[in-house]
């Protein structure tokens, strides 16, 4: 009776481990701003993400505001955002957070409908689906 208790016991221990690694593997993958899916990056929503031209990579600056940001909605970033690998933070002209990939600002496009969309690839060849 005592040894099948203990091996519960140590049974029970090694799941509640493997428990906590795991979580925390998907907790770290949770905080990620962008997946990769056929090839491009997406949102947390699974639509495409773009990146803009006319930006500069690496100046933490977005040129797209007003008009263009209603065409092209950045993917926002929590005021408490931390940079995390290939993806930084940028405050935007409005005062709000975005995400970068590899210094370029990451944008998506109104009218993709659905995930998988690309409608807005090479769009006035100013407009890139985000590669990896």
């Amino acid at each position: 009776m005592q040894s099948s208790i203990s091996r519960l016991a140590r049974k029970s221990a090694s799941t509640f481990c493997l428990t906590a690694i795991l979580l925390g593997g998907c907790a770290s993958m949770a905080s990620a701003p962008a997946n990769v899916a056929d090839g491009v990056l997406t949102g947390p929503n699974g639509m495409t993400l773009y990146t803009f031209d006319k930006d500069v990579a690496g100046s933490s600056k977005s040129v797209c505001n007003g008009a263009c940001a209603n065409n092209w909605p950045p993917l926002m970033a929590a005021e408490t955002a931390q940079a995390s690998g290939d993806f930084t933070v940028l405050a935007r002209d409005d005062g709000k957070k975005q995400w970068a990939f590899k210094g370029k600002p990451l944008y998506f496009w109104a009218k993709d409908d659905k995930p998988g969309d690309r409608t807005g690839d090479g769009f006035n060849k100013v407009w890139q689906a985000a590669r990896p």
